[in-house]
């Protein structure tokens, strides 16, 4: 039996002049159980390739299927979404003036009450808000109001959980322990979950399977650390790791001899070094990360970054050796 649990065939959903972008001849299979990622910037088209696998919308060519059948779409059916999927997107679906309880167990029938409070409780123990049992929805805060909207999804144990840009409305510091409760809620509840994410840290935090779309297409798919490593276009690269790309002009000034059009190279993999025998560059600004600075650098104007462990070292305006041993070359 396929361990694949849905496929994407040939998928295009085009809209009219002037709305959002669609998607272009898309195949994709996900498995039962992966933490699949779809990462790409805004108009990208990942929302729409999301809401085609939920069946919320119909594509215009190729087909859908879960579990080796068709999906149904919204014209086929008289709710539209799969009875085995369920889907948070940004706005939550919450019932702003009922209390977090009735937002979660409400979605369990009354056959069992017993069964039903204690699953109620199981879920919102798991995802940290048993203590905001009795307050109502609008009194949250929106980190709060995402973990009620995935508590309320996943009661009823379906078997794929859709994310669309489940951390748009949290600061970084709930951002991370939602990430790593999405973690543990597809490891332990054996879950497929598929998160849309403009930003790329969702991806490569939390996914087994990260796929990069762009103007409506798939550019590349695969494990997040083999395609940081290894990226096919300097999109992506430039995307995830916010790297930089040189014409082969440019890069050969500074000392490298590439034989392909354009050469990427991320900020961590420029050293600075204290080597008279490397060149110096130009600290045009430095850029407070926490822990590291970024610099930004120029020599004989041309402009590339560094990432310096040692904050406070290197000053706006003073020169610095640099040693440019790795990069990657494109056509």
């Amino acid at each position: 039996m396929s361990d694949q649990i849905i496929t994407v065939s040939n998928v295009s959903k085009h809209y009219q002049v002037g709305q959002s972008a669609g998607v272009s001849n898309i195949n994709l299979s996900i498995k039962k159980g992966d933490f699949v990622a779809i990462v790409g910037e805004s108009g990208s088209g990942k929302s729409t390739l999301l809401k085609l696998i939920y069946g919320l919308l119909a594509p215009n060519s190729g087909e859908i299927l879960y579990k080796g059948e068709h999906l149904d779409g919204p014209h086929e059916k008289l709710i539209p979404g799969h009875d085995s999927m369920k889907m948070v997107t940004q706005d939550f679906n919450l019932n702003l003036y009922a209390r977090v309880y009735d937002n979660i167990s409400g979605m369990l029938s009354n056959e069992d009450i017993k069964g039903k409070q204690q699953k109620t409780w199981e879920m919102m123990e798991f995802l940290g808000i048993d203590h905001l049992s009795e307050k109502r929805i609008v009194e949250l805060s929106g980190g709060e109001q995402q973990r009620v909207a995935i508590a309320r999804a996943i009661i009823t144990e379906p078997e794929v959980l859709l994310l669309d840009e489940p951390f748009s409305q949290i600061d970084a510091v709930l951002k991370n322990q939602l990430r790593a409760d999405l973690r543990r809620l597809c490891s332990f509840l054996g879950i497929t979950m598929i998160l849309v994410s403009h930003d790329p840290a969702d991806g490569m935090t939390l996914a087994d399977d990260m796929i990069i779309i762009k103007d409506g297409k798939v550019m590349e798919r695969g494990n997040p650390s083999e395609i940081y490593a290894n990226p096919l276009h300097t999109y992506t690269a430039s995307l995830l790791g916010n790297a930089f790309v040189l014409p082969s002009s440019e890069a050969r000034s500074l000392g490298l001899k590439p034989v392909k059009d354009k050469v990427m190279i991320y900020p961590e993999w420029v050293q600075l070094k204290n080597s008279w025998s490397s060149r110096r560059y130009l600290i045009k600004d430095v850029f407070f990360k926490g822990f590291y600075e970024e610099l930004l650098l120029e020599r004989e104007h041309v402009k590339i970054r560094a990432v310096n462990l040692q904050p406070g070292s290197f000053k706006k305006g003073e020169s610095v050796q640099v040693l440019l041993n790795q990069f990657l070359e494109f056509d």
